[in-house]
């Protein structure tokens, strides 16, 4: 199933609670299980103003239902062609299988 980044611009997300960010956690998990089993949030990294997201989802369709059901924005959808890291090139479909 192919890998998707999703940037959500998000003013002061360094700066939520850990209380704040667990119910964003526990509502984009609600929302993901009514979405079915299509769909498979991985992690998400936040900075100051952005989160990014890594997903998993036959197409953007879904993740953009996510983000609309879950009330956070979905600013770019990229869909990742190619994984890189220090033990080399490798095709995200690898890491699905």
């Amino acid at each position: 199933m192919p890998y998707y980044v999703i940037e959500r611009q998000i003013p002061g997300a360094g700066s939520k609670s850990p209380e704040q960010l667990q119910a964003a956690i526990d509502n984009s998990v609600s929302t993901l299980e009514g979405l079915g089993p299509d769909i498979q949030w991985i992690h998400s990294f936040v900075t100051d103003d952005k989160v990014y997201c890594i997903y998993l989802s036959p197409d953007e369709t879904l993740i953009r239902d996510h983000s609309r059901e879950t009330g956070m924005p979905a600013d770019r959808v990229s869909a990742v062609r190619s994984l890189m890291s220090a033990e080399g090139l490798r095709d995200p479909e690898e890491l699905s299988a």
